[in-house]
């Protein structure tokens, strides 16, 4: 009996946490200048890629100034730069997996490709 109550807690604690599938648009941008800068599209391709070369993470603007951060579901979590890097300062179209916590959005990417 206590295994599978224990069962039933742990099978719903997985469906709390379960995130949604998302298909968003926006621009691949350097985080820093999303943030600090109030960039609502990229300034250059170049600059991005420059920024993401020298460490900064890549993340997805969205029309209404949402920032998604991409990130993995691997353990250990590794940088997500090199799905965005061939689509600096470019629109795109990702599908995958949103997150959001205290107000900060991520996405897992399932796939990106150039938006139409």
């Amino acid at each position: 009996m206590r295994l599978l109550v224990l069962s039933a807690v742990l099978l719903s604690s997985v469906s709390t946490f379960a995130a949604p599938d998302v298909t968003v648009t926006g621009w691949v941008v350097d985080s820093a200048c999303a943030y600090t800068k109030g960039i609502d599209k990229p300034i250059s391709a170049s600059c991005a890629k420059a920024c993401a070369a020298k460490g900064s993470p890549l993340v997805i603007l969205k029309d209404d100034g949402t920032i998604l951060l991409p990130v993995s579901d691997q353990m250990p979590a590794e940088s997500q730069n090199a799905k965005l890097l061939p689509f600096a300062g470019q629109r795109v179209t990702v599908t995958g997996k949103a997150y959001e916590r205290g107000g900060s959005h991520a996405v897992v990417i399932a796939s990106i490709a150039a938006a139409k």
